[in-house]
C-alpha cells in the first residue's frame, strides 16, 4: 500500500477503515540469508537497501526492544555533511544526497527539512579552521559559506554578539544541512523493508552467537536459535556487549549523550545553530519545541539517561549564546548510548569470524549517517567488498596507523 494524498482523501471519506499496520509482526523463521542485529536506523536502512539494491529479501532484523526505541528516537535530529577529512566527508556527502531523496524513495513522511546549519566562530583561530573545513567540504562536492559577523546578524539577530568572553566573529554556513524527524526515519525504513519481504522481529534479544570452526552459523535469541549465512551487528552503544558474546573486544567505549526539548514556542529559529565556545546546539522542531543538546556525560554507561552537571553545562551554553532562552521552560530530556571509537570515526567491516560483520563506532555521527550507513553496509553484506566511500572504516585501521581523527584528540573516546 502506497501512501498518497489521494489515499488520505479516500480514507477520510470511508471512515479510515483501510489503513493497515506499517509493518508485519512475524515470528522468526529457522534461518535466513542475512540476520541483522539491531532494529534502529542503521539496521533497518541496511535491510531496506539489501532488498532494494541487491534483491536480498530473505533477511531478518531482530530488535531487543521496539522499533525506534533506541538512539534513532533519542537524537537531536540534525543532518549535515560538514566534515573535514577525506575518510569522512565523501561518506557523509553520500548520506546527505540520500537524505534529499529519501521520502520519495521509501514513500514515507520523514519531515526532511534542509533549513541550514550554522557553526559559529568566536576567535580568529576558529575562523581559520572553519575556512579550512569549508574548503574541504567544497572539494568533496558539498556546500559551504563563510559568514562574517554581519552575515550572522542578518540571519539570527537575537544571538549574543557582544559577549565579552565569546564574541561572535562569524560562522560556517552549510545550507543543505538541516533536520529530520528521527523516529519517522526508523518507521519509514521499517515499512519499506517489510514491503519488500524483510522480517522485522521485535522483543527478540540476542543472547549469543553459534560459532563453529571459525564460522558464524547464526544467533541464539530469547526466541530460540536463528540460523544465518551472514550475521550483521549494528547496535550502537551496545556494540561492546553484543560483540563480546562472539569473543571480540572492540576499540569502543559507551557513553551517554543527552538531548533536551523545551515547551512549544511560536517560530523563532528557522535553522540549526551550534555554539563554537561551549557545548550547545539547537534547532526548532515542527511541533514548536527547541531541540538542543551538548556534550557527553564523560563516564562509561549503558544508561539511557544522563546526570545534572551536563544538564547545567548545556543550559549555561544556551544562555551564553541566546539569553532569551531564560524565559523558556524545559519540557523533557533523554539520553542515548553513544558508541565512541578511539579516533571518533566509525567501522563498517567484516570481522575475523567468517560470516560475522560489524557496523558501529558512530560517536555523535550516527543519525546523520543513517542512509549511507545502510547503503554501504548492505553493499558489504551483498558483495563482501567495502563500498568506496566507506573503505577507510576498517576495524584494523589502528594497527595499520590509518586513523581518521576528525577532531585531533587522540585515543580518548569521550573527547571525540
Amino acid at each position: 500500500m502506497r501512501y498518497s494524498g489521494l489515499k488520505v482523501i479516500k480514507e477520510a471519506l470511508t471512515g479510515h477503515k483501510g489503513w493497515r499496520p506499517a509493518w508485519r509482526d512475524p515470528e522468526p523463521k529457522k534461518s535466513y540469508d542475512v540476520v541483522i542485529i539491531g532494529g534502529g536506523g542503521h539496521g533497518l536502512a541496511t535491510a531496506y537497501y539489501l532488498a532494494k539494491n541487491h534483491g536480498l529479501t530473505n533477511v531478518a532484523v531482530i530488535e531487543k526492544g521496539w522499533i525506534g526505541g533506541g538512539n534513532v528516537g533519542r537524537n537531536t535530529t540534525i543532518i549535515r555533511s560538514n566534515y573535514l577529512l577525506d575518510g569522512n566527508e565523501p561518506f557523509y556527502e553520500l548520506s546527505l544526497k540520500l537524505w534529499e531523496g529519501l521520502e520519495q524513495d521509501f514513500n514515507y513522511n520523514a519531515m526532511v527539512s534542509q533549513r541550514g546549519i550554522l557553526n559559529l566562530v568566536h576567535t580568529d583561530a576558529q575562523r581559520d579552521a572553519a575556512r579550512r573545513r569549508g574548503n574541504a567540504m567544497i572539494l568533496n562536492g558539498s556546500d559551504a559559506e563563510l559568514l562574517d559577523t554581519e552575515g550572522v546578524r542578518a540571519m539570527y539577530p537575537f544571538l549574543n554578539f557582544n559577549d565579552a568572553r565569546f564574541p561572535i566573529k562569524g560562522g560556517l554556513l552549510h545550507r543543505r544541512g538541516g533536520t529530520v524527524r528521527h523516529d519517522a526515519v526508523a518507521w519509514g525504513y521499517a515499512r519499506g523493508a517489510d514491503l519488500r519481504g524483510v522480517d522485522i522481529i521485535q522483543n527478540c534479544e540476542v543472547t549469543g552467537f553459534r560459532i563453529e570452526n571459525g564460522k558464524c552459523l547464526g544467533v541464539e535469541t530469547t526466541k530460540g536459535f536463528i540460523g544465518a549465512n551472514k550475521v550483521a551487528s549494528c547496535v550502537a552503544g551496545s556494540s561492546s556487549r553484543v560483540m563480546q558474546k562472539a569473543g571480540m573486544r572492540l576499540p569502543i567505549e559507551s557513553h551517554v549523550l543527552q538531548a533536551f526539548v523545551s515547551e512549544g514556542l511560536k517560530p523563532v529559529l528557522d535553522g540549526v545553530v551550534t555554539f563554537g565556545a561551549g557545548h550547545f546546539y539547537v534547532s526548532q522542531s515542527d511541533k514548536g519545541g527547541l531541540v538542543f543538546g551538548g556534550d557527553l556525560d564523560m563516564y562509561n554507561s549503558y544508561a539511557q539517561r544522563g546526570n545534572l552537571p551536563v544538564v547545567e553545562d548545556v543550559m549555561e551554553g544556551g544562555m551564553a549564546l541566546m539569553p532569551m532562552l531564560g524565559r523558556v521552560r524545559m519540557l523533557r530530556s533523554w539520553g542515548g548510548i553513544m558508541d565512541m571509537s578511539m579516533d571518533g570515526s566509525p567501522f563498517i567491516d567484516k570481522t575475523h569470524i567468517d560470516g560475522l560483520y560489524f557496523n558501529g563506532g558512530w560517536c555523535y555521527g550516527g543519525f546523520k549517517a543513517t542512509p549511507a550507513s545502510g547503503w554501504c553496509y548492505a553493499h558489504l553484506l551483498a558483495t563482501d567488498t567495502p563500498h568506496k566511500v566507506a573503505a577507510a572504516y576498517r576495524l584494523d585501521r589502528f594497527r595499520r596507523g590509518c586513523m581518521i581523527d576528525e577532531k585531533g584528540q587522540g585515543a580518548q573516546p569521550n573527547l571525540h
